[in-house]
């Protein structure tokens, strides 16, 4: 990336922009919070899917995949029949659940007022 690039949301290398496309969803947000809060540190598949409303099996599938890809969560199989999959945040995940707990927060202030804007928005609409 050049150094114009840094903080430019415009161009796709900037480091923002890169990481709100791979964690920018709901799924990713509550995979995650889910996993900061898990005792003893590790969820198995069906626990996450259980922990997490309105996920498909796929969905969860996919965003776990991404989440290991890119180093924020660590899989771990352990051999039984059928395999038991477990899910843990890595330091690297655990170091974003601050940002994402940050968004939230943000969100439980202010979305009441997003929600106005927007019914004012919609009843001023022709």
């Amino acid at each position: 990336m050049t150094p114009s690039a840094r903080g430019d949301l415009f161009d796709p290398a900037c480091p923002t922009r890169r990481l709100l496309d791979r964690i920018g969803t709901k799924w990713t947000s509550m995979t995650v919070k889910v996993l900061a809060e898990a005792t003893p540190g590790e969820v198995r598949f069906a626990d996450l899917r259980r922990r997490v409303p309105g996920v498909s099996q796929k969905m969860l599938s996919v965003t776990l995949h991404s989440l290991v890809r890119d180093g924020l969560v660590a899989r771990r199989v352990e051999a039984s029949v059928p395999p038991r999959v477990h899910y843990r945040l890595t330091p690297l995940g655990a170091s974003l659940e601050g940002a994402l707990a940050a968004l939230r927060r943000w969100a439980e202030e202010h979305m009441a007022e997003v929600d106005h804007a927007n019914q004012i928005a919609d009843s001023a609409a022709p």
